[in-house]
């Protein structure tokens, strides 16, 4: 079930970037963030209804990818999270593939898993996790449809 509704690129303008030089390349370029691959989360924004797409880190495993709401460590949640709580269906782009996918918060063992599974894909997740009080929520997404 793909998603509908009009698109609102981001406010930071090298997300933005980012964004369309992801897709507009078709997947092959705009592929990497601090030089680790990234991919392109689409979801719905909770208060707006419109659009949003957020590039996270690339942390895959057997068809399932974790979203790892880090915010790099502040305090807060970032937006896209909120986005997911309201509405869990999502779009995730990897490279030139695009899939409906679905996401879901994971706790206890099974976020351990994919947390030691995001820390090695990208080891900032762990001096991020000793910035913060919070509990960085992780999202996995899994294939819809």
């Amino acid at each position: 079930m793909p998603l509908t509704g009009s698109y609102e690129p981001s406010t930071n303008e090298l997300v933005r970037a980012q964004v369309e030089l992801y897709e507009s390349s078709g997947g092959t370029e705009g592929t990497t963030m601090r030089g680790m691959p990234v991919v392109i989360v689409t979801s719905v924004g909770a208060r707006s209804g419109r659009l949003r797409k957020t590039p996270l880190m690339r942390v895959e495993h057997e068809g399932a990818y974790a979203l790892v709401a880090s915010n790099g460590g502040a305090v807060k949640h970032p937006v896209w999270y909120h986005n997911l709580v309201a509405q869990p269906l999502v779009e995730l782009r990897d490279g030139p593939r695009v899939w409906d996918m679905k996401a879901r918060l994971v706790l206890g063992e099974e976020r351990r898993i994919w947390w030691d599974r995001a820390v090695a894909a990208f080891a900032d997740y762990a001096d991020y996790q000793v910035r913060t009080d919070r509990e960085i929520p992780l999202f996995v997404v899994e294939r819809v449809g």
